[in-house]
């Protein structure tokens, strides 16, 4: 539990708060812009998290304030609209506004949020909000999931508190995350900030098949670190570019008769390569080579071998300069300069691109002459600074 959003939320509305939930930010560690295309993920949920206190209101009203933002935002349950003056809150409007689409009811309440996921470096601060945001609805207006899907007031516990969260319920607020975000931000992101926030395990990784979907974790137990290195160019998910390689990928998939590109593979492609233009051939290419690069390093992972993992991150990296593109001069600049440490396992860019940051497999005893190196040759080399971030892998929102 965090003291800085307890504090926040004290100083904001004159007492404690009863409720605290969290939920953390993920790393995408291998499988590129694969969810939306019903394909195969690698994450890991960290330890960077979205706080947020809580308490219910009897008048409708939401009252929000948040420790990264001086704009406040207030606002009815049953009148959510986007305010250009505190577009933060989008997030947290667009959980509400899905809940009610499902008809669960909910109550007015205010609301403290604090963060320490890095705005803008693609960890999905956006994700862990929205997840938090729905968790924390849950404690004041508890609400839970049929596996159908409908939604529906569970018993409540001794506390008078809902149960635990189902596997049904993790995946259920998974699509109203991913709803609020393409439907209400604006952003055509697929689900998987949402399923790594909601299902991170600690010392493990979370591989996650869009198509069913379904979870299953992989043991990533050894002497590794997981680093973070920011290119300071911050992306921001609702531009154009990232819908733009989704329609890519759509168009492709259709061009080849199929549903998704997951159901692609590399000698179909070539078959039909020309029946797609060049710009939806590296799309589709790419794909198919993430789908594959998974599933081989889920199995490189279960046999502890860090070193041909690291392989598939390099590969999957240029796979993503060259014919996704969607990276950029300094996030290939800092994955060369990872490659050229000894300590470095892998490198690749981490989220959608355009910015952000990279993700690096760092043997322990190592990281911290790595992280020094990377920082020092980055600046040297670019003129920008970053400041590498050590990560723990960690168990999901609660």
């Amino acid at each position: 539990m965090s003291p800085d959003v307890i504090s926040l939320f004290k100083r904001q509305f004159g007492h404690t708060p009863p409720h605290v939930v969290q939920a953390p930010g993920r790393l995408e560690l291998l499988g590129n812009h694969t969810d939306y295309n019903q394909g195969l993920v690698l994450s890991l949920a960290i330890d960077k998290y979205v706080w947020i206190a809580i308490a219910a209101r009897n008048d409708g009203r939401v009252e929000l304030v948040s420790s990264a933002f001086r704009e406040k935002e207030s606002f009815t349950v049953t009148n959510i609209e986007k305010n250009p003056a505190a577009p933060w809150a989008d997030y947290v409007k667009g959980v509400l506004a899905q809940l009610r689409k499902r008809e669960i009811p909910i109550r007015g309440f205010n609301g403290a949020i604090h963060s320490s996921v890095p705005l803008g470096a693609g960890l999905s601060s956006s994700a862990a909000l929205e997840m938090a945001t729905a968790l924390a609805v849950r404690r004041i207006s508890p609400f839970a999931f049929k596996p159908s899907g409908v939604s529906f007031v569970p018993k409540l516990d001794e506390r008078g508190q809902a149960p635990p969260l189902t596997i049904t319920d993790r995946f259920e607020l998974a699509k109203i995350g991913q709803a609020a975000e393409n439907q209400f931000v604006g952003a055509q992101t697929g689900m998987l900030d949402q399923i790594s926030s909601l299902f991170g395990k600690a010392f493990h990784a979370i591989e996650i098949d869009f198509q069913t979907p379904s979870v299953e974790h992989v043991p990533m137990i050894g002497e590794i670190s997981i680093v973070v290195c920011h290119s300071g160019v911050k992306h921001a998910l609702a531009g154009g570019e990232y819908n733009a390689l989704r329609q890519l990928c759509e168009s492709a998939a259709a061009k080849l008769g199929l549903k998704s590109l997951r159901r692609a593979d590399p000698r179909l492609l070539e078959a039909n390569k020309q029946n797609l233009s060049e710009r939806e051939y590296q799309c589709a290419a790419h794909i198919t080579g993430e789908v594959q690069r998974v599933i081989f390093g889920a199995r490189a992972l279960r046999e502890n071998d860090f070193g041909q993992f690291g392989q598939y991150m390099f590969q999957s990296h240029e796979s993503s300069r060259d014919l996704f593109q969607n990276s950029t001069l300094q996030l290939d600049q800092l994955v060369e300069l990872a490659r050229a440490h000894p300590a470095c396992y892998g490198a690749r860019l981490t989220g959608g691109g355009f910015g952000g940051a990279t993700i690096n497999l760092v043997r322990r005893e190592q990281v911290k002459d790595f992280m020094g190196e990377i920082a020092r040759s980055y600046q040297q080399k670019t003129g920008h600074a970053t400041e590498p971030l050590l990560c723990q892998v960690v168990d999901g929102a609660q």
